[in-house]
């Protein structure tokens, strides 16, 4: 009876093991995936990448769910009265309930960020230091995100144990990708803040608008439109695309034409809208400026 209760425990103890082992390859092949977007999410709505990557591990079991497989949803965000997407259906604390479907996992990290930082009850997060992951976790559940008592205790032993807040110190710290390692993480691009607060992205190698469409859940028809484009214009490695419409003013007053500067680069640089550069200008339509000139880029009231 000994032996065999031994033998009970010995099987008992191995399976844990390997249980554990493949749980945590699982964890580190998600955080490899996903990091860099939690990172990009952290730097535009200042919501600690730790507890996004925790979120995401925990919500879509490191990517495995149905919901993560069939819809890329990965934190378990259900439709509610404003979502305008596509919806899948799964059951959860109810029966055939209506969760949000995403064109990417992309899509899904920005709704995740949007989802907090545009609710009302989620508000006093924000009030929080940003590098305090279990005030966090435990702010989460407070605010009804989750209603499993030990929602706080679980993300915070997923951060602990995969030492996510790491991730949170290198936002913090300024730290940047190399442009190998950006290449080399699979993965959405980075989501930048223009300084006429707009965001953007810049082209790599092989984008086209249906690929940038997919993954940045925008139609094709709206990038073209907000970057001054035609669906025949070519999309140039290094060069910024706009993911929202553009100003019609520019942060500052003038600009200095530089050399080899023309009215699309400028108002891609500066973020203001072609047609508003124009018409500020009292420049007719196509007509390109000097080197050395100023331009209006508000009021010249």
């Amino acid at each position: 009876m000994k032996t065999y209760r031994y033998f009970l425990a010995l099987v008992i103890l191995l399976i844990s093991f390997v249980y554990a082992n493949g749980q945590n390859a699982d964890n580190a092949a998600y955080i490899k995936q996903y990091q860099k977007v939690a990172m990009d999410e952290m730097r535009v709505y200042r919501i600690p990448a730790s507890i996004t990557l925790a979120q995401g591990i925990l919500e879509s079991a490191n990517g495995k769910s149905r919901l993560a497989v069939k819809a890329n949803n990965h934190f378990g965000i259900k439709c509610a009265s404003d979502w305008n997407g596509k919806k899948i259906y799964h059951d959860d604390d109810r029966r055939k309930e209506c969760f949000r479907s995403y064109p990417s996992p992309w899509g899904s990290y920005r709704d995740h960020s949007k989802f907090l930082k545009n609710r009302s009850r989620y508000a006093s997060l924000f009030k929080l230091k940003i590098s305090d992951y279990k005030g966090w976790a435990h702010g989460l559940k407070k605010a009804g995100y989750a209603t499993d008592r030990h929602y706080p205790k679980r993300l915070i032993d997923i951060i602990e144990n995969n030492q996510l807040y790491r991730f949170d110190k290198m936002v913090l710290e300024g730290t940047k990708y190399s442009q190998d390692e950006i290449m080399a993480v699979a993965g959405p691009h980075m989501i930048k803040k223009h300084k006429n607060k707009l965001d953007y992205i810049v082209i790599r190698e092989g984008d086209t608008y249906e690929s940038l469409s997919n993954e940045l859940d925008i139609k094709q028809e709206s990038l073209i439109e907000y970057n001054d484009k035609n669906l025949d214009s070519p999309l140039i490695k290094g060069e910024i695309i706009f993911i929202e419409k553009k100003n019609k003013k520019g942060k500052n007053k003038y600009y200095k034409v530089q050399k080899g500067d023309n009215m699309y680069s400028i108002s891609q640089k500066e973020g203001i809208r072609l047609e508003y550069l124009y018409i500020r200008n009292k420049i007719p339509w196509g007509t390109q400026p000097k080197t050395g000139i100023t331009l209006y880029l508000r009021s010249n009231k």
